[in-house]
């Protein structure tokens, strides 16, 4: 927590000098502004005392209403996803379910949809934003976005959020990045931003074009987790569809590639 291991506690939580001094500020400042004989506290002065005591948003902006501060806009989008989604995700063994961010980064998948699209737990961070894969990322084979059927009609409409998110959160670096990188890497996608594109939505029903057991033809519902600015994409086949017995394939062969031959000792 950035505090020095000390003695044992005899109750839990923080002492008003170890708030204070995650918060950066005096003991004795802390102390006068939980009395409510201090001035009223800056933006800066209550956002170091929310990241100290670990708020969550709404607590972040009850703590700014409190002092009579409003708050600003969110520093960023939350990556942080809920333990309840993670284990939903690792409870449909039938579907292939991935969590979005607001910059459409894939930050939570479960096996089918590492089998169904790749294994993103063997890329970097920044690999697993499905607009840079969509619009930086060279086509294999003529392939865009594993293959999917939708994959323009996905691109217009995750560039359409992707303007959302930054009028949503305006000091984050890491959405005025992504969208820097976007227009400079991809003409397609500077234009989609110069023209304002609000029209395209993708497809509630798409077909994946997969290297090793062909078209898999899936629904696609997404649930909003509107506290955190994410969504879970969920596909499933039809019962019983030709596709459904692709899934159940892909839950067995897991991400190996039984496309590419093994080297010796493996």
């Amino acid at each position: 927590m950035g505090l020095p291991a000390g003695t044992r506690r005899r109750t839990p939580g923080l002492r008003r000098e170890e708030v204070a001094r995650l918060a950066y500020i005096s003991t004795e400042y802390y102390a006068r502004l939980e009395q409510a004989r201090a001035p009223h506290p800056s933006r800066e002065v209550l956002a170091q005392l929310a990241r100290a005591l670990r708020l969550s948003d709404a607590e972040r902006d009850h703590l700014h209403h409190l002092a009579g501060t409003p708050p600003g806009p969110p520093p960023g989008p939350s990556r942080e996803v809920r333990q309840s989604i993670v284990d939903l995700l690792k409870r449909l063994p039938e579907a292939a379910a991935i969590v979005l961010s607001a910059t459409y980064e894939v930050i939570a998948w479960n096996d089918l949809a590492a089998a169904l699209m790749e294994d993103f737990s063997a890329l970097p961070r920044r690999d697993r934003n499905l607009l840079r894969r969509a619009f930086l990322t060279p086509n294999e084979g003529g392939r865009r976005l594993y293959g999917v059927s939708d994959a323009d009609e996905f691109a217009r409409s995750a560039a359409r959020h992707l303007r959302a998110a930054a009028a949503r959160y305006p000091n984050s670096p890491e959405v005025t990045g992504l969208v820097d990188e976007l227009r400079a890497g991809s003409e397609e996608f500077a234009r989609l931003w110069a023209a304002h594109d609000v029209a395209a939505r993708p497809a509630l029903c798409k077909t994946f074009d997969h290297p090793l057991v062909g078209p898999v033809t899936v629904s696609c519902d997404v649930l909003d987790i509107a506290d955190r600015d994410q969504q879970v994409a969920i596909y499933t086949a039809a019962p019983g569809s030709p596709s459904e017995e692709a899934l159940r394939l892909l839950s067995v062969i897991g991400t190996q590639r039984m496309d590419v031959p093994a080297t010796p000792g493996t």
